[in-house]
């Protein structure tokens, strides 16, 4: 049952392919890589989280803040989904009620996100104590109309799955999300800081970023389940 009803706005994917290798150590068993053309993908996503609230409960209720997350594109159980390295929040209480309902790893960070058009400039600076450091500082903006992804496209496989697993202990759990199709356009992504890649144990991959930008979607999303 769906229990958080919250609208993902101003979304920037910006992905890397890598080799299959290179992720893989870093999942849970029963977690395998999920690739396209052979590869595996990272991506650095910023976003603004906004309305966050129990289902059911009025939109203005909610609070909206940064989120910036690097994740990886995952299969379990025969299921394609999502699976986070890092979730930095500028929220401290959705940061600690995200870690314990859903055992996602989220840390506080400061953040700023700034519009200037179509453009968006999103600045981080991680402040949870005992987690690495990490400050992501870019700005982003379409440079096209957006529309739904092509079957079997590239943008498909990285933003059409409605799940994601994550550890917790010695187990995993799966979360499920609900929302309609994306609306994706080309982006242009200037960055001046990003420790994203540092911070989770990679480094940074020497090809150009795949960047995409939505306008955002309306989700739901239930509590994470034992797989």
């Amino acid at each position: 049952m769906d229990v958080l009803s919250m609208t993902w706005r101003d979304v920037l994917v910006a992905s890397r392919p890598v080799d299959p290798g290179v992720v893989a150590p870093r999942l849970p068993d029963g977690v395998e890589v999920d690739t396209y053309d052979g590869r595996a993908w990272l991506s650095v996503v910023p976003f603004v989280m906004a309305d966050v609230r129990p289902r059911g409960v009025p939109r203005a209720v909610g609070p909206t803040f940064g989120e910036l997350n690097l994740r990886t594109y995952v299969t379990a159980g025969g299921r394609p989904g999502i699976y986070f390295f890092n979730l930095d929040a500028n929220d401290p209480v959705g940061v600690r009620i995200a870690r314990a309902l859903f055992k996602l790893p989220y840390y506080d960070a400061d953040m700023t996100v700034e519009r200037d058009g179509d453009a968006v400039r999103f600045q981080s600076e991680r402040t949870h104590g005992g987690a690495p450091d990490c400050s992501f500082d870019a700005t982003y903006e379409p440079i096209g109309d957006p529309e739904p992804a092509r079957e079997r496209s590239l943008a498909e496989f990285l933003l059409e799955r409605y799940r994601f697993f994550v550890a917790g202990g010695n187990r995993v759990y799966r979360g499920e999300v609900r929302h309609d199709p994306w609306e994706l356009a080309p982006a242009e992504y200037d960055v001046r800081e990003n420790d994203l890649f540092a911070a989770n144990g990679f480094e940074t991959p020497a090809s150009a970023p795949h960047v995409l930008y939505s306008p955002g979607v309306d989700v739901t999303a239930a509590l994470p389940r034992r797989l």
